[in-house]
């Protein structure tokens, strides 16, 4: 085989695909990784509302009035009041009344905002290159320059 891979024979001619050519040129060629993003969605978030109910409990002091009846004995003072009219005291009771009411307030605020986080991700693919093999076929002699270094 001669040099890029084609046989030669002995008048320093090379084949290629059966055809004889002076001087022939091999195109070596590599692949190389096309790499795309592309935005899927992993999932939602739904922030919402919920009203839970629950029982309060709150201790009201609270004030009430009593009528407190005291007798006394007074050891038979002499009086100058007739007996014979019904006399009547009006004396009004009162307490307090606990009412409950309601009001709204303002507690706190819920936000939810989208960020995005950069993260680095390993791609492992195989790709094909071509390099040149140099063959020879009895003792050729071949010159190899600056520019066939890299044949093995």
């Amino acid at each position: 085989m001669g040099i890029f891979g084609k046989s030669e024979n002995k008048d320093n001619h090379k084949e290629r695909h059966g055809e004889v050519v002076e001087n022939g040129r091999l195109e070596l060629r590599a692949e190389e990784l096309d790499i795309a993003k592309n935005r899927v969605q992993t999932g939602a978030v739904n922030l919402r509302k919920e009203i839970v109910e629950e029982q309060k409990v709150v201790d009201v002091p609270v004030t009430h009035e009593e009528v407190v009846i005291e007798r006394r004995a007074i050891s038979n003072q002499r009086s100058d009041a007739p007996i014979g009219e019904e006399e009547t005291i009006h004396i009004p009771v009162s307490r307090e009344q606990v009412t409950v009411d309601k009001h709204t307030v303002l507690t706190g605020e819920v936000s939810a905002l989208k960020r995005e986080v950069e993260e680095t991700q390993q791609v492992r693919e195989t790709v094909k290159r071509e390099e040149a093999r140099v063959e020879t076929d009895g003792d050729p002699n071949i010159i190899a320059d600056e520019t066939h270094r890299h044949l093995h």
